[in-house]
């Protein structure tokens, strides 16, 4: 998951705590020290993490927990609350207004993934059932029309560029009459080593002429709490109104990057998660720090439901996952389903108790070909083995299904050992109610 090392240290220090008989003045410093090196590992200022374990620690041995939780309960809450303030606060999004373009232009240095978030908020917005289009203007990387071009293209969205053409604001008129026919404009332009003079005075010209209703400052998780002084420097000579710091699935300064954005008060809008067009979430404080102390995030858990099926396949699917008892075809079933929601492991990890499980990591990762060749192993077994395949399923039976399917015997042993795997979760599950925890620390949303 995004931030995953960090992920573990905070729910290991969470862990402490609820192991602990009952919270004086020891556990609580215990529990800070944790912290402290928790977050200086994420590369997250000093002073920033003193600032904050400090307020967790003078609430902590100040304010008495109400009737309705423990004590060891409201500590917790009070390292949620925090850490949600220290990581912006609240939901800030890109309203988008009904006019024809709305235009969200993206400015920053080279290397931090402009043209690829290009084609991600373009995929986020279509899928939102508005009519995109992009404009590459960036003259200076070589190929960089054509890249942006090219990812345009994955996703069915249409692009105008013009490679021979060298002044970003010719590219822009040239195209004028067209913009009109789409609900959004997004703006690639050309970055540079380093805030320079040069890249300055393009950009306000660009912003200028093209009077963006959106300036959004793109930056790499990787530069981590160095984003703070490059952020600032942006907002000032260029007035950005958004933020959107990509790379977070890739490295352990996304602490730092997100503390140091956080800090500007520029607010960050998304979050780049992956490779994939898809791979594009909302950055919202109070969800990304539930997942990050495992506590799951029903919230965005559903919106991507929705987004990747209908409510009764939703329905369905909740039903017989809660119930833990399901055949081979329901198992493929549910896997399809989830694999339209993303990794089947970052769907896991917004499920309240999930993370607590401690499974492998590879337990739940089923790529697509697997699953393909599953299906036809599928296809060659009776209705008693797809029915009752801990029972009866066999060294013969399984020869015999992978003679007929042409699938070779390991991936068919793979496919009953990750039945088992998913049946034992789900009854180790059966019967409680993870969400119950979010609950007790009235966290938003439940």
């Amino acid at each position: 998951m995004v931030l995953e090392s960090l992920s573990e240290k905070l729910k290991e220090s969470l862990r402490k705590i609820t192991k602990s008989i009952f919270v004086d003045k020891r556990v609580i410093e215990d529990l800070v020290k944790d912290l402290q090196r928790s977050l200086l590992s994420a590369d997250v200022d000093v002073q920033l993490v003193f600032d904050l374990t400090e307020k967790i620690k003078q609430r902590a041995l100040e304010e008495k927990p109400p009737k309705t939780i423990s004590q060891k309960e409201f500590l917790i809450k009070i390292v949620y609350e925090e850490l949600v303030n220290f990581l912006g606060k609240e939901k800030s999004e890109i309203k988008i207004e009904r006019k024809k373009p709305f235009k969200i232009m993206m400015v920053g240095l080279f290397g931090n993934g402009k043209t690829t978030l290009a084609q991600k908020l373009a995929k986020y917005y279509s899928k939102r059932n508005y009519k995109v289009a992009t404009l590459g203007l960036d003259v200076h990387r070589p190929s960089a029309p054509e890249q942006l071009q090219q990812l345009s293209k994955q996703i069915n969205i249409p692009c105008f560029i013009n490679p021979e053409e060298k002044d970003p604001i010719k590219i822009y008129k040239q195209f004028e009459k067209e913009y009109k026919k789409y609900d959004i404009l997004i703006i690639d332009t050309a970055g540079r080593d380093a805030l320079s003079d040069d890249l300055i005075q393009e950009i306000e010209s660009l912003k200028k002429e093209i009077n963006p209703d959106e300036t959004v400052l793109v930056f790499s998780a990787d530069i981590g709490q160095d984003l703070k002084n490059q952020a600032e420097a942006f907002k000032k000579a260029c007035n950005i109104t958004s933020i959107v710091v990509t790379k977070m699935d890739g490295t352990a300064k996304g602490g730092g990057a997100l503390v140091g954005a956080a800090s500007t008060g520029a607010k960050i809008k998304f979050l780049g998660t992956g490779e994939k067009p898809e791979d594009l979430e909302p950055y919202i404080p109070e969800r990304f720090v539930s997942r990050l102390l495992g506590m799951g995030d029903l919230e965005t858990l559903l919106e991507k439901a929705k987004e990747a099926i209908s409510d009764e396949e939703a329905k369905d699917l909740g039903k017989k996952f809660l119930k833990g008892e399901f055949n081979l075809l329901d198992l493929y079933e549910q896997m399809e389903a989830m694999k339209k929601m993303g990794p089947i492991s970052k769907v896991m990890e917004m499920i309240p108790g999930f993370s607590q499980l401690k499974l492998p990591k590879d337990a739940l990762q089923v790529q697509e070909g697997k699953l393909k060749k599953w299906r036809i192993a599928m296809n060659s077994m009776t209705k008693e083995e797809l029915e009752r395949p801990d029972e009866v399923m066999s060294t013969e039976r399984i020869n015999r299904i992978s003679k007929g399917s042409g699938i070779q015997g390991s991936e068919i042993r793979d496919l009953i050992k990750q039945h088992k795997t998913v049946k034992k979760m789900m009854k180790m599950m059966k019967g409680k109610d993870p969400s119950k925890l979010m609950k007790k620390f009235k966290l938003p949303g439940m």
